[in-house]
């Protein structure tokens, strides 16, 4: 049964995470993951600062099925079917310790060895009493605090397998860390964090998945709510910054352990204890819901009771739920509205946001024609760039407007959309990134215009500073646009081009 249940699936991360669940629930204030490499005989410890247990307490919690997942638990539980520290642990390594101490108590030490069984098959559930031999060192730290608890995995089979070499360790902290700072980000925000958790002893920093408080997020609703038999369950609807709005490095960290398009969808918390980070959760009218690239700015922040955890399935890993039948329609229609304002966000170039104070964008480059047979893309002759070379060229103007309809009809849409699909990312513009401080393509073709503006066509500064404010895609770019009666003026801007 012990080798057997070593197949439940855990992720190194996952069971971390189960570990240190029994850790907050002890009420630890901070934990403290250490990973060690020494090849074969590398080992993970998880220390807390929590009431700690007795001996009796410990001989319970180290034995498989003493705890039902039927009895009633305190509301701050994250915990439910009693398994979750051995069947983690055992997902791991085959060397389990566990040394615990309360208030100025004794130490007590129990230890798991899945290798004595196997020798032994009819000696049954042998559980040893203190650290294996040689790893007395290894549980000390738990003599240096008054009352905590301290989790020792050894013989990490199920980690270090052949070729696995210090690398693939570093590689594995990295991991560990990222998927630590999303699973209990709302327990290790704000000045007065809940927990602490440290890897390596370095701490970490928590990951919002909902940009909470950027300036660039477009929206988010209010909290909704719904009350069913298994308790209150609360919903909030964000939609993220599309790309152009947020730095590089913003846009990179908001992405995720998975990227944009795999953390859309809904976001389940117990306790905030998140239990599932993304996906639609089978629901969608006639069928359900992909995770789709146009949906990928939509996140949606569920909070649910620990009563409710037998009505929504959730796992022994903590990393599956399925919503009962009588919230999926409540449900469904927070999402349908969420998808569709992320969908609106996510194509803004085809409908541009609005510039600098809410001012409305009155000429954009293309226009859509919605015909009954479908959508049709036109390059808008209305637009200044486009304007100025027709009126400048003359007699030649059919010229000109025979090169925008070859534009229009060989417009790659197929081959863009293949693009963004595969590669998860929506292709980049000659401008897009650009910084203000230095955007040279951006301001090349701005002075262009400007010049036109108030030479030929005898407008003045302000009005074309106040035309280009309002032309996509310029309306972005506020403050060069702004400073653009300045830089004409200069002799090397005036002269150049």
């Amino acid at each position: 049964m012990l080798e057997a249940l070593r197949g439940l699936g855990y992720s190194t991360a996952a069971a971390l995470a189960d570990v240190i669940d029994n850790s907050v629930s002890a009420g630890a204030t901070e934990v403290r993951v250490k990973f060690e490499w020494d090849g074969q005989e590398s080992r993970i410890s998880i220390l807390d600062n929590g009431q700690g247990m007795d001996d009796a307490e410990l001989e319970t919690a180290m034995t498989l099925g003493a705890k039902s997942p039927l009895d009633e638990r305190a509301p701050t539980d994250l915990g439910r079917f009693g398994m979750g520290l051995k069947t983690a642990s055992f997902s791991q390594c085959r060397c389990l310790t566990v040394a615990s101490r309360r208030m100025d108590g004794p130490v007590s030490c129990l230890r798991w060895d899945l290798d004595a069984i196997a020798v032994s098959p009819d000696g049954g559930w042998k559980m040893f009493e203190g650290p294996a031999f040689g790893s007395d060192a290894f549980v000390e730290p738990i003599e240096t605090l008054c009352h905590g608890t301290i989790v020792l995995w050894e013989r990490l089979d199920r980690i270090v397998t052949p070729g696995y070499d210090l690398d693939h360790f570093a590689g594995l902290v990295d991991d560990v860390e990222q998927r630590l700072a999303m699973v209990f980000h709302r327990l290790l925000e704000g000045p007065s964090p809940i927990l602490r958790l440290f890897i390596n002893d370095r701490l970490v920093s928590p990951w919002d998945p909902f940009m909470t408080g950027h300036p660039a997020k477009p929206w988010q609703s209010p909290v909704a709510q719904i009350i069913t038999p298994s308790g209150l369950i609360e919903a909030q609807c964000h939609v993220l910054p599309h790309k152009d709005r947020i730095t590089e490095d913003e846009y990179r960290k908001a992405g995720g352990p998975e990227g944009w398009t795999s953390q859309q969808g809904f976001y389940v918390y117990r306790n905030r204890r998140l239990l599932l980070a993304g996906g639609w959760l089978g629901l969608g009218q006639g069928r359900a819901w992909n995770r789709e690239e146009p949906q990928r700015l939509a996140r949606i922040r569920l909070d649910i009771p620990n009563t409710a955890d037998s009505t929504w399935k959730i796992d022994v890993k903590k990393s599956t739920a399925r919503p009962p039948v009588t919230v999926r329609p409540w449900l469904t229609k927070l999402a349908e509205d969420t998808r569709e304002r992320a969908r609106r966000v996510f194509a803004f170039r085809g409908a541009p946001m609005p510039g600098p104070g809410g001012l409305k964008v009155e000429q954009q480059a293309w226009r859509v024609d919605r015909l009954k047979g479908g959508v049709r893309y036109r390059i808008d002759e209305g637009h200044p760039a486009v304007a100025a070379v027709i009126e400048a060229v003359g007699d030649k103007a059919d010229l000109v407007r025979a090169m925008l309809r070859v534009v229009e009809e060989t417009v790659p849409v197929q081959r863009i959309w293949l693009d963004t699909a595969e590669n998860k990312d929506t292709p980049r513009t000659g401008f897009s990134g650009e910084a203000e401080t230095a955007p040279d393509g951006v301001k090349t073709v701005l002075l262009t215009l400007f010049r036109d503006m108030i030479g030929r066509r005898g407008m003045s500064p302000e009005a074309a500073v106040r035309a280009l404010s309002s032309t996509e895609p310029f309306q972005i770019y506020p403050n060069l646009v702004a400073s653009l009666p300045d830089i004409a003026a200069t002799p090397d801007e005036g002269n150049a081009g």
